[in-house]
């Protein structure tokens, strides 16, 4: 596969690049210390969304710019070679929180919630997890009861991303508790909602000025009409989203990857031992050099995945295979990363050690790398 990035494209990379290094990066280290996400928030919403940032990839009726997931992911690894947490609420703007309604949305639900979410004037969240539905969603505990024209959702959600601050909600709970996970339904949930409140806010290893609430729910009442798709499709619906999702995850990994090894490279670049810049010696230029590779392989399998959903082909092999690739060399460069930097790449305020604290989550969340395996193995032993 051939191909090269658009004029368009690059001058969008590079003014991301401009964005990040003005306005993400003079507070990244003070917001990770004090996992503060209310300066997050103000990027967001004031600074990205006025750019129309957070309607990115959707089309410009429904309120957004019109951009191909090219733009998304070669953004998401200008973002987030400065600040992994701003990455991950930006790419739940665009995936996990919009994509049902894009996708599977009525144009009632398209122009009632979508159109203020890609304008930047909402902020968004997707409640999928629980405590005892991880990868395994067909058990979730909450359940959608229809009575009328209305449904009562009880139960809970753990680890949402935005989750207090947004003002719309993308959540699942069943509504045939004897079909598993095709008993399951999706809904629109409002902020101010009765019933429906946020738990402690957790805190965490990495991404530390992104926030995750739990979601909870006691006999909170909505409306047919906030229900996406028909009864049981939402396992459906959620799958469609973690895909895209996963796009941005995996450009989330190249991020934290390449910010790191800026930070590494330019090191060792100055730091003298024996009388030698230290990339004099071998094992430090070796890392280097495996770490520039491993980070152009993960952007080379990213932007396939982003280009192949740009043109509307299958494309979740390729997405399971970039989020596997990426995230793991995220964890792997930025912890040589560190190593490179010694004694100094331990200490906070080097900022080297935020990215493998980023890193690790990467590998966790939607779809821990094992499931991205189990997903690939599922494509290639049907080939």
């Amino acid at each position: 596969m051939i191909f090269e990035l658009t004029e368009e494209q690059l001058e969008f990379q590079k003014s991301m690049r401009e964005f990040a290094l003005k306005e993400l990066a003079p507070g990244a280290l003070q917001r990770d210390i004090d996992g503060d996400f209310s300066e997050v928030y103000d990027i967001l919403m004031n600074k990205m969304g006025s750019k129309g940032l957070l309607g990115l990839t959707f089309p410009k009726e429904y309120g957004g710019l019109g951009k191909s997931y090219m733009e998304f992911a070669l953004g998401m690894f200008e973002l987030c070679r400065i600040d992994v947490s701003v990455g991950a609420s930006w790419s739940v703007c665009l995936s996990l929180g919009t994509i049902p309604l894009y996708r599977f949305g009525t144009e009632e639900q398209k122009q009632k919630y979508l159109v203020p979410l890609a304008r930047g004037e909402k902020l968004c969240a997707f409640g999928l997890t629980e405590r005892e539905a991880g990868s395994d969603v067909s058990v979730m505990k909450t359940t959608a009861v229809r009575s009328g024209d209305k449904y009562i959702i009880n139960g809970h959600k753990i680890y949402i991303t935005n989750a207090g601050y947004a003002d719309t909600y993308i959540i699942f709970a069943k509504t045939d508790e004897s079909k598993g996970s095709r008993g399951i339904s999706a809904f629109i949930l409002e902020k101010g909602t009765p019933g429906f409140s946020f738990g402690e806010e957790y805190n965490k290893m990495g991404i530390r000025s992104s926030i995750q609430r739990e979601l909870i729910f006691e006999d909170v009442c909505v409306p047919v009409e906030n229900r996406i798709g028909e009864e049981g499709e939402g396992f459906k619906i959620a799958m469609t989203a973690l895909d895209v999702g996963r796009l941005g995850v995996a450009a989330q990994g190249v991020g934290a990857a390449w910010g790191a090894y800026d930070i590494a490279l330019e090191h060792a670049k100055n730091r003298v031992q024996f009388g030698k810049p230290i990339t004099a010696n071998q094992a430090v230029s070796f890392k280097l050099a495996e770490m520039a590779t491993s980070i152009e392989l993960s952007k080379l399998i990213t932007l396939k995945a982003a280009y192949l959903l740009s043109k509307g082909l299958p494309f979740s092999k390729e997405v399971a295979m970039a989020k596997l690739v990426a995230t793991d060399t995220a964890m792997k460069v930025t912890t040589e990363a560190v190593q490179i930097l010694g004694g100094k790449g331990y200490l906070v305020e080097n900022q080297a050690e935020r990215f493998m604290r980023d890193a690790k989550i990467l590998q966790i969340y939607e779809g821990t790398n094992e499931i991205q395996k189990l997903v690939i193995a599922g494509y290639i032993l049907k080939e």
